[in-house]
Parts: structure tokens; C-alpha cells; sequence
């Protein structure tokens, strides 16, 4: 579970980057500017994918969580990833419900 945690760490980052992306792109349409905000459009691409899966895959992180939790077993990751996973869960999910 270690590695799925930090697959999610990745994700989350990568999450956050996609957000200041996307900032950076409706500032630039409204200067006119159209282009991305990364000259390498792939590594963009593949930066927004992996954020907007990080929900998906933080809720199964998330669930998972919670089951060791009530079943008062010890959490095989340590505790700031567990924590900065956490934290980043409502993050996501109020940028997917609200923005």
C-alpha cells in the first residue's frame, strides 16, 4: 500500500499543478493569447490527466483509510502521506463540485 499511497502523493501534486494551469491559461485567453501554458503539450496532458484521476484514485486511498481506522489497525504508510492525501480529498472534490 506504500506505493499506491505515494501514486496518490504524485497524483495530488499533480493535481494542484493542473489547477495553477488552468489559471494560467484563462489569463492568458484573456490577453489573446491561446497557446498552452507548457510549450510540450504532451507532458500538459498527461500533468492534467493524472490530476483530475487523482479524486478517483485519493477516494479509494481515502476508503481505505477509513477502514483501518475503524478497524484500529496500524496504517502501513507513513502518517504525512497519509495526512497530506487526506487533506488534498476535499480539496478535489469541492474544485470538481464548485468551480
Amino acid at each position: 500500500m506504500k506505493f499506491y499511497a505515494r501514486f496518490v502523493a504524485v497524483c495530488n501534486i499533480c493535481f494542484i499543478i493542473a489547477g495553477v494551469l488552468r489559471l494560467v491559461e484563462l489569463n492568458r485567453r484573456v490577453k489573446g493569447n491561446f497557446d498552452g501554458a507548457i510549450g510540450f503539450q504532451p507532458l500538459e496532458s498527461t500533468l492534467v490527466i493524472l490530476g483530475y484521476g487523482a479524486v478517483f484514485f485519493n477516494l479509494v486511498f481515502v476508503l481505505w483509510l477509513l477502514d483501518r481506522l475503524i478497524r484500529r489497525r496500524p496504517l502501513l504508510v507513513p502518517k504525512w502521506l497519509a495526512w497530506f492525501n487526506l487533506m488534498m480529498f476535499p480539496l478535489e472534490i469541492y474544485y470538481f463540485l464548485f468551480t
